[in-house]
């Protein structure tokens, strides 16, 4: 008997062949035959997108333009006396206009890309009411809209981390529970639905979360001068509809770069120290950007936090998930001048005629700044990140991690074996067939361990992203043995190159809660979603079930009873 898993990768590759048939291409162009049994090759074609010469978006063309920023619904104080905001989103479709003369209908929070960004205070609690507002089926697939959400990179409980079997189905809605008590850093929050996380992100379900505090505020720019950059990349069908192809399960690569949904937009800065939250919400291209004038920037921020060391690079790679703060210097511009942010690139990406560039910046003269906004008058050369934010209950600073505080050291080896992507041999199904008791480890609470990801599946890269915590690199088998300059803060997602291989402390942090199961993948959601996904427990996995402690219920309210309120938008183009 078929199992729901082999039904289901019939009809992904059912409803491919439907959306892109033989004008979406079965292959991507350039896409390398590996080395390898299970390696797929290809037949190489022009372009992914088949879009006419007059709907071809231009590079530059565009006006560059921030995600709107949602507003609680509700604010106050709990009976313990902690501060908490509440947040209501609707998952539905919407359109987006990638295209010049088309539409492409996307999926996403309240119906953009990206949804909305939200911001938080560290300290105070958020609830998240998510209501799953999508039609039956899939845009990119036959299978049922369900949808999981992750706030990527923040310590929540398991039934509120997006464990990727915790599914809410069209109709229904979950109330997700945030604590916010880590350090300052740039989160996302996006799907997480098994074996279809990479065409519900494709398909638009994700968006930017910042979390703040009294030392990322007092040493970093703010408002108009903190800037997210959301970095992505797209197929489009004639039609100006959302193409697909996972080519062999290897991974998808658009011939169309994105920034905040914008391709190419040309963005109008003033001549003051900028932040850019870089965030790469690609389900498989990396990038390397790199300046056209090839001046620096300056590193301030990793995936969790800032860096304690602010490090000048002319380049840096970076993949799926991963997020970098950096500075871009641009008071030695006079107004008119103009800057490309460009992409380098890196090894076994596909890459066409525009995806080396990414956007333009284009000086313009000082003006006063909204309330709020405040930039720099240097450039730092340290950051003071303040004390680690559990320190009374045993928590460590991650950067001040050492080897000897480790009681385990663990490897987790990437492979593709029979088709399907794998760590140590295995899948994500062998954890369903445990009844989801199957472990990769078993640390206990505050606990350090040393996890090394070696990369051995020849010719791909992989970012490897573990839930829950913040870790330390300590080690690559390139680069001398040395993290790389761009490194230098803690992170959750590990850029496995090709043959390379990463050492990490991980303190396991709980915060407040006794811990239970938490996922550890490839963020290349094509190899996550085949099938490359295990998990591990803190402390009792029975604690915290991720699934049944606190399933999603029927929606009862109508759409619009919970307001989304913005903040006053930045002029266009800033």
């Amino acid at each position: 008997m078929a199992t729901r898993r082999d039904v289901l990768k019939l009809s992904m590759l059912g409803g491919a062949v439907a959306l892109t048939g033989t004008n979406g291409g079965a292959a991507l162009a350039g896409v390398p035959a590996k080395g390898g049994a299970d390696d797929a090759g290809s037949t190489p074609i022009t372009t992914p997108s088949r879009l006419s010469a007059s709907n071809t978006p231009v590079p530059y063309t565009a006006t560059f333009r921030r995600p709107p920023e949602l507003l609680p619904y509700s604010t106050g104080r709990d009976p313990s006396g902690q501060l908490f905001a509440k947040y209501s989103l609707s998952q539905k479709l919407g359109k987006a206009q990638i295209a010049p003369g088309l539409s492409t209908t996307i999926a996403g929070y309240n119906g953009t890309f990206p949804g909305p960004t939200i911001r938080v205070p560290q300290g105070t609690r958020t609830e998240v009411r998510i209501s799953n507002r999508l039609p039956a089926q899939g845009l990119l697939y036959t299978e049922p809209f369900n949808t999981v959400t992750h706030l990527h990179g923040s310590a929540s409980l398991p039934q509120y981390d997006g464990y990727a079997n915790d599914r809410t189905a069209p109709g229904k809605v979950k109330n997700y529970h945030y604590p916010n008590w880590q350090a300052a850093r740039t989160l996302w929050y996006h799907d997480h639905n098994h074996m279809l996380t990479a065409q519900g992100v494709y398909s638009g379900i994700a968006a930017i979360y910042a979390l703040s505090d009294k030392y990322e505020q007092a040493q970093l720019p703010q408002g108009e001068f903190d800037v997210p950059i959301l970095v992505s990349d797209v197929m489009l069908n004639a039609d100006g509809s959302l193409g697909y192809n996972d080519n062999g399960h290897a991974g998808l690569w658009g011939d169309i770069i994105t920034v905040n949904g914008v391709p190419w937009p040309t963005m109008k800065v003033k001549p003051r120290i900028y932040r850019f939250r870089f965030l790469v919400g690609s389900i498989t291209r990396s990038y390397r950007f790199a300046l056209s004038t090839g001046d620096p920037f300056y590193v301030v921020g990793t995936d969790a936090g800032m860096t304690p060391k602010v490090q000048a690079v002319p380049s840096w790679r970076q993949g799926t998930a991963e997020r970098y703060e950096v500075l871009i210097d641009f008071r030695k511009y006079k107004p008119g001048q103009t800057v490309e942010l460009r992409n380098l690139s890196n090894k076994n990406n596909v890459n066409f005629a525009n995806t080396g560039k990414v956007m333009k910046f284009q000086v313009v003269a000082n003006s006063p700044s909204p309330a709020g906004s405040r930039s720099i008058s240097a450039i730092p050369s340290t950051l003071d990140i303040g004390a680690h934010p559990t320190k009374a209950a045993g928590g460590i600073e991650t950067m001040a991690l050492t080897p000897d505080m480790a009681v385990a050291k663990r490897i987790l080896r990437v492979q593709r074996k029979g088709g399907e992507w794998t760590i140590n041999g295995e899948t994500w199904d062998t954890v369903e067939k445990s009844n989801f008791t199957r472990c990769f480890a078993n640390p206990q609470r505050m606990q350090v361990e040393q996890w090394t990801i070696v990369n051995e599946s020849g010719g791909w890269f992989h970012p490897v992203h573990i839930h829950l915590i913040d870790g330390k690199i300590i080690g690559r088998n390139t680069n001398g043995g040395k993290p790389f300059a761009w490194e230098g803060g803690p992170k959750d997602v590990f850029y496995a190159g090709e043959n390379e291989s990463v050492t990490v402390l991980m303190q396991f942090d709980t915060g407040k809660h006794l811990g239970g199961r938490y996922m550890v993948h490839c963020h290349n959601l094509v190899h996550e979603d085949h099938d490359m996904m295990v998990q591990f427990a803190v402390g009792d996995l029975r604690n915290n079930d991720p699934i049944n402690a606190d399933k999603p219920v029927w929606e009862t309210k109508p759409e619009g009873s919970y307001a989304s309120k913005y903040k006053a938008a930045y002029p266009a183009g800033t």
